[in-house]
């Protein structure tokens, strides 16, 4: 079947082609059903690691070298990279690209504008029953994504709402901060390595909850912070990622630093780079503190159109592309009692 996104800035309904698609499918269809050993196997670090250098530094890479239209088949704008073409001559510098963000990817003046960490295709989500966009239990187990021993957190956000940021390939793979407010608490889970095609995620079920991910707590109650209350910025790693480098920087990408506990960050800056492939970035929000863009939500449901998502978990879920720092929610003012 067709998997449909709706790009947000046309409103056109455009269809995913996916990069090395029949072998995901193998991988979730016949190894997994087959050989379980083996499928534990090839969703290892150290498997993820080789699978990324044959295909951004070995053989595979070298062979897509060959194409001079490589930026052109990816539909990479060269205006919007701060490196010049020739420069961005191999797969793992084309996927670990700076661009202009500051003039490409305006970011709205709102103080209180919650916006997108990335270049992605975007699905939202409610762990709250009376919602709409309820979704328990598809894209992670809720527990599982914080650690099950990290009680506070597991509280704060119990009940909340939930977005998904899904980074194909091609796409420019620096996360930025999408709120301002301080680090209060930052952490890394280990995991395994499960692809996040949507093949994949609706064959393992919960893979984002899985996989090897970094979570970042950010209060944004603060002086100075978005008002939306406690915000959880997860970063998970796909099949060959190799790693994911911590580099805030609040001027462009200069003097990179690593983020961590006590940190005030400010809002649209990078924070971290996926090194390279695809992966996924979820963000999680306290209830009743944001309200989501209606024309995200109404995408969701966006009639006659096919998505994996929605023939997988049986219900409308169709993604929207959203740029980075491009605005997606609003914080709700919390009127004292």
């Amino acid at each position: 079947m067709h998997h449909h996104y709706v790009e947000r800035d046309t409103r056109r309904i455009k269809t995913e082609q996916f990069y090395g698609d029949q072998a995901v499918q193998f991988l979730y269809s016949r190894i997994r059903e087959q050989s379980s050993w083996l499928f534990r196997r090839l969703t290892t670090a150290r498997i993820s690691r080789v699978l990324g250098h044959m295909n951004y530094d070995g053989i595979l890479a070298k062979r897509m070298n060959n194409y001079l239209d490589i930026h052109q088949q990816l539909n990479i704008n060269p205006g919007e990279c701060l490196d010049a073409p020739e420069k961005l001559n191999s797969l793992r510098r084309i996927f670990e690209r700076k661009i202009r963000y500051g003039v490409c990817r305006p970011m709205p003046n709102d103080p209180r504008a919650v916006v997108s960490p990335a270049d992605s295709r975007m699905l939202l989500g409610s762990f709250q029953e009376e919602s709409g966009m309820f979704i328990k239990d598809k894209f992670f187990d809720y527990e599982e994504m914080f650690g099950v021993n990290k009680r506070t957190w597991l509280s704060a956000f119990r009940d909340g709402d939930f977005a998904v940021f899904r980074l194909t390939p091609e796409k420019y793979h620096y996360n930025h901060t999408p709120v301002a407010g301080k680090i209060i608490d930052f952490y890394q889970i280990p995991g395994v390595y499960h692809a996040c095609n949507p093949h994949a995620v609706i064959s393992v079920v919960t893979p984002y909850s899985k996989n090897k991910r970094v979570v970042t707590i950010v209060d944004t109650d603060v002086e100075g912070g978005t008002k939306a209350g406690l915000v959880a910025m997860i970063e998970v790693v796909a099949l060959m990622i190799g790693d994911i480098a911590q580099c805030y920087s609040e001027k462009q990408y200069e003097s990179p630093v690593s983020v961590g506990t006590g940190m005030f960050v400010k809002k649209g800056v990078p924070k971290s780079l996926f090194r390279p492939g695809s992966s996924t970035v979820v963000l999680i929000f306290q209830k009743d503190r944001v309200h989501f863009a209606d024309d995200i939500a109404a995408n969701m449901f966006y009639p006659d159109v096919e998505s994996i998502f929605s023939r997988g978990f049986g219900k409308p879920l169709i993604e929207t592309e959203v740029k980075v720092r491009s605005f997606i929610a609003s914080s709700l003012v919390i009127l004292n009692k």
